[in-house]
């Protein structure tokens, strides 16, 4: 039997060791869960009541029992309400916990531990205590007490209290939760069964089995810690806030992980599950979103930011508002953030439709003569401002009406394209290229003068002489007439192409497939070879 004893001893020693180690545990894990006050403080009245029962069990005298068995007590009595408070935390009941009904939870606890202090002065705890006459090693038999009636009465129903309402919220708990809620669930029965088997004087020599039991329970609550993110995770009573939200919400905490999120960003994020509770958040987008990601870590967490990102799932690409705002305890003291995830894929779809019309042509596909001009008159502003030249060239196909009434007006449109896709190849994005009006177009040269410019439509008009296109299985020989001005023709944009405007004409009128300049009346191929 010393050997039988001395096994026992160790393993409720190592049940008193999880314990402590639940605590620091708990401690340091910490987030923005409420709930992890009051496991904390189940773990350290446990290890009280634990150690206190494991020095029990080695004293060699009544005295002693009685004596560690007050130590006990200063423990023992607080587990239960704190359990039903760890509960209530967990399914959102909360709210029920206030400055008045949290001191009364511990009102019976206190009293019983008073009592278990000084009850050798009135008995109303234990009656008698004395050493069993069957054990084969010192240990106690106790004569209920009045209170002690009252005690259990309190600590049953506590347990009962927050194991119903487990069960309770069971079918309304959100999948991430039910491994948690298990673990809770598991952690009030089994020492109330064990509690109960005491009581009946089932255990072996009248010990008690609870501290053994909750040998199990903490390794039950480490790993649900460890490797479940139980009090990491936010109370399950968050799906009620969120839970049926068309966007996709995560809750991050002071280390960037994952807290919690609903089912919508579940369906979203690509491995987004309950296993990712309590784990960073860069392994889930690093695939799904980098440009997310690198929001997320590169903004100020304290500060609420927004940004618009593009997610691609599968061969789709989906844009959303990413939202970013911090998250603050009751006292004001930063936790953690909420991150929204909102489609705006519709909307960024239509305003790029909207965008494209208000800016583009929709023949031709360059800019349309109202945003050309917006974008010459800012060019001709910088240009000014910093003493670069500008010019501006306007082309225009020459017989483009004969075009359409041999060939119809879709080939008349292709020859528009023809003629747009030279030009864009011979023109620089940073030079605004426009359909000024029918088959007429203009481009603006920020930063070349005339004779640059002249020489840049000279190259466009060439490489349209020599490039006919395809209509109705035979090539068409299609030309173009030009006039270019620069900024030495006027101070606003509308005097330049004025002057443009009235080269174009001289080009016309000269014989047309030519490059006149506003300040010569002779081709711009015919004036370089008389320069020459």
């Amino acid at each position: 039997m010393g050997s039988f004893i001395s096994n026992y001893i160790v393993i409720v020693s190592l049940a008193g060791i999880l314990n402590v180690l639940l605590a620091f545990l708990a401690y340091f894990r910490r987030t923005d869960f409420q709930g992890t006050k009051a496991f904390v403080a189940i773990a350290i009245t446990s290890a009280i009541y634990i150690f206190g029962y494991a020095v029990e069990l080695s004293s060699g005298s009544l005295e002693e029992i009685r004596f560690w068995t007050k130590i006990e007590y200063i423990g023992l009595p607080f587990i239960s309400p704190a359990d039903l408070i760890l509960v209530l935390y967990f399914v959102g009941l909360d709210k029920l916990l206030n400055r008045i009904t949290l001191p009364l939870l511990f009102v019976i606890p206190a009293i019983s531990c008073l009592l278990a202090l000084t009850n050798d002065y009135h008995h109303l705890l234990y009656r008698e205590m004395y050493l069993h006459p069957d054990a084969p090693f010192p240990t106690a038999e106790i004569v209920m007490g009045p209170w002690y009636i009252v005690h259990g009465s309190y600590t049953f129903g506590c347990l009962c209290a927050g194991g119903c309402i487990i069960l309770a919220k069971w079918n309304s708990m959100k999948h991430n939760y039910k491994w948690q809620m298990l673990t809770l669930l598991v952690g009030i029965i089994l020492p109330s069964a064990a509690s109960l088997a005491y009581l009946f004087g089932l255990s072996p020599y009248g010990m008690d089995p609870v501290p053994v039991v909750m040998s199990v329970t903490s390794t039950l609550y480490i790993i649900a810690i460890w490797s479940r993110g139980m009090l990491t995770a936010a109370p399950i009573a968050r799906e009620s806030l969120f839970g049926h939200l068309s966007d996709g919400v995560l809750v991050l905490d002071l280390f960037e992980r994952l807290v919690d999120y609903n089912p919508a960003a579940e369906q979203l994020i690509h491995g987004l599950n309950a296993s990712c509770i309590g784990k960073p958040l860069a392994p889930l987008l690093e695939k799904s979103s980098p440009e997310t990601l690198n929001f997320i870590l590169n903004t100020d967490a304290s500060a609420t930011a927004e940004n618009q990102v593009e997610w691609k799932v599968g061969e789709k690409t989906y844009h959303y508002l990413l939202r970013c705002t911090p998250l603050r305890n009751n006292g004001g003291r930063f936790i953690g953030r909420i991150v929204k995830l909102t489609d705006v894929t519709e909307q960024t779809l239509l305003q790029r439709k909207l965008h494209l019309m208000a800016t583009k042509d929709s023949l031709t596909e360059i800019y349309n003569r109202g945003y050309w001009m917006d974008k010459a008159r800012q060019a001709l502003a910088s240009c000014k401002e910093s003493g670069e030249p500008l010019a501006v060239i306007l082309l225009d196909v020459d017989h483009f009406k004969s075009i359409n009434d041999r060939y119809g007006h879709d080939t008349g449109d292709e020859a528009l394209r023809h003629i747009v896709a030279i030009c864009s190849s011979l023109v620089t994005e940073e030079k605004p290229f426009g359909r000024y009006g029918g088959e007429e177009f203009v481009i603006c040269l920020p930063g070349t003068n005339l004779d640059q410019a002249g020489q840049v439509a000279e190259a466009i008009r060439e490489c349209i002489a020599a490039s006919p296109f395809v209509a109705a299985s035979q090539q068409v020989q299609i030309t173009a007439s030009f006039g270019v001005a620069d900024h030495h023709y006027g101070d606003t944009l509308e005097e330049m192409l004025g002057a443009a405007d009235k080269a174009l004409y001289r080009s016309k009128n000269g014989g047309r497939n030519q490059v006149y300049l506003a300040r010569s009346k002779i081709p711009v191929n015919k004036e370089t070879s008389s320069n020459h």
